[in-house]
């Protein structure tokens, strides 16, 4: 469930998405069942800190590959996930041509649309 986290709560789920515009923390006042996972995606230092304050469990750090205005490439890709002990996953811009690259980063996984089409 992306972005209602109550919503996620009252039909059980096993946890919600919180994407980079989301910098809310009422979400901390909410009782969660043991297993419940919050997820949140970054692009930049500032986001990375508010995703930790906001507890999240793993940081969707994008976009890797993409030629967009997000664009890390691998160095700011490894230099942003040092600054955080929270698990990081890649994604953006992955494709065959391109995958053995994520090896050389410090993500613990990727994820994309384009990649599985």
């Amino acid at each position: 469930m992306s972005n209602n986290i109550k919503l996620s709560i009252s039909l059980n789920l096993d946890g919600a998405y919180l994407p980079s515009f989301n910098d809310s923390f009422t979400h901390l006042n909410y009782n969660f069942k043991k297993n419940f996972i919050l997820i949140g995606s970054a692009h930049n230092l500032r986001e990375i800190r508010i995703k930790e304050k906001q507890k999240v469990k793993e940081i969707f750090l994008s976009s890797l590959f993409k030629d967009n205005r997000n664009y890390l490439g691998l160095n700011k890709f490894n230099l942003l996930s040092n600054y955080s002990k929270i698990d990081v996953i890649a994604l953006g811009g992955i494709s065959q041509e391109n995958i053995k690259l994520i090896n050389l980063t410090k993500s613990i996984g990727f994820a994309g649309i384009s990649y599985f089409k």
